[in-house]
Order: C-alpha cells, then sequence, then structure tokens
C-alpha cells in the first residue's frame, strides 16, 4: 500500500509509523519490523441487529479440535493445535457444506501469536477475546460475516458476556472503520518494535515500556471493560 494513501486514510501519525515501518523493513531486509495495535472493545448484545433473510445454504456451528473441517482451514496445523491447546474455540460458517470462514475466541487471557505479549481480560466473566475474523474470499461480498458474526454475538450474549475485545493494526483503515460501524471503543494502543531476536513494547499500561528477549519473558496487557 502506498504510504500517502494510508496517511490520507489512518491519519499523520500512524501513517507516519507506517511509512517508518516500510523503511525499516526495507533498510533491514525484514530483520527490524515496526507495529501498532489499537486494542478495542466491542459491546456484545447491546444493539438490535438488522433482519438478515435466512439462507439454508448457510450452516454455522462450533468447530471441536477432530471435527474434519479443521482441515479446511487456512492456518498451519500447529498453530490451530496451540489454539485448541488454550481451550480457544472456534465457530464457523459453512456455505453449500464448504468451509466459508471462522471466529476464534479465548477466555481469561490471549497469548499473542505475532508478537510476544500476553493480554489478559480483567473482568473474565464479562469478556471475552476475539481474534483471527476470517472470511473466505470469494464470501467476502455478501452477508456470510453478518451471518457469522451476530451467531457468535447472540450466543456470547445468552451467556452473560457483554464486551468482545481484540486488536487491530493501526495501519488497517478498512478494519478499523467496519469496527467503528460495530460501535467499538478504543481501550488504547500498542507498539511494538522486533529488532531480530529483540522486541521493545511500549504498552498502554504499567509497565508501560517492556524490552524482551525470548518466548520466556513477555509484557502483559490488561484490559477492562469500558465504563
Amino acid at each position: 500500500m502506498h504510504i500517502r494513501s494510508v496517511i490520507k486514510e489512518v491519519g499523520w501519525v500512524d501513517g507516519a509509523l507506517y511509512g517508518i515501518s516500510r523503511v525499516l523493513e526495507k533498510m533491514s531486509g525484514q530483520r527490524v519490523r515496526l507495529f501498532k495495535y489499537y486494542l478495542v472493545a466491542q459491546p456484545i448484545g447491546s444493539r438490535a441487529p438488522k433482519p438478515i433473510r435466512q439462507d439454508p445454504s448457510v450452516v454455522i456451528r462450533r468447530i471441536d479440535r477432530g471435527d474434519s473441517l479443521v482441515r479446511s482451514f487456512p492456518r498451519p496445523q500447529t498453530i490451530i493445535d496451540q489454539r485448541y491447546a488454550a481451550s480457544a474455540t472456534c465457530t464457523a460458517a459453512l456455505v453449500n457444506a464448504e468451509f466459508a470462514g471462522f471466529i476464534w475466541l479465548q477466555k481469561g487471557r490471549y497469548q499473542e501469536d505475532e508478537l510476544r505479549c500476553t493480554f489478559v481480560l480483567q473482568e473474565s466473566s464479562v469478556s471475552i477475546w476475539d481474534f483471527d475474523v476470517y472470511i473466505e474470499p470469494k464470501y467476502r461480498i455478501g452477508r456470510t460475516m453478518a451471518r457469522l458474526w451476530g451467531h457468535v454475538d447472540s450466543e456470547l450474549s445468552t451467556q452473560g458476556v457483554q464486551w468482545s475485545f481484540s486488536r487491530i493494526s493501526a495501519f488497517n483503515s478498512a478494519s478499523l472503520s467496519s469496527h467503528a460501524r460495530l460501535g467499538t471503543v478504543i481501550c488504547g494502543s500498542a507498539v511494538f518494535m522486533l529488532i531480530g531476536p529483540v522486541q521493545l513494547s511500549l504498552l498502554p499500561d504499567f509497565p508501560y515500556a517492556h524490552v524482551s528477549f525470548s518466548e520466556f519473558c513477555k509484557p502483559i496487557v490488561r484490559l477492562r471493560p469500558p465504563l
């Protein structure tokens, strides 16, 4: 994506960070990378969803570890195994029995799989972490995403969950806009710089800054429901 386009879409600060990240990656041969995430909370069950016409070709259901559909997931098996081992749950959409997309949920705490960071939900009885929301390209024009999220939202609401937390790249204007339309609240932001095996983190809460040299040393970000 062109840097000028990003600046126009996300503003000067985040656009400048995106430009810096691209320059660092190019000059270092991908050894230095810069990330910025917004940490957001989406209300669950608080807005009456627009009615969606039922489609008998679409099935939405929980996918357990031994389900044959797992073989259709566009993720490495090692990653899928790690998610199930951490007690994450997956809800998928099928169109004419074909995998169309999924949403993963994690209670209590989420171990970031792109960077070294642990997100901890302080009020876990009313909070959950959603991640890797994915829809197959050929189903992105249509109502598959709306049906999938509507199903998950309804199930979470009946369980007493009030907020679903996630992180969004500050450089992804499309995702930021779509989440804003769902009523998300920005709870903070975090910046990470990877320099080879070293990770520098700027966090929204104590300790505010953190240096990590391995998987055994991760910063913790604690998240609370918006007031």
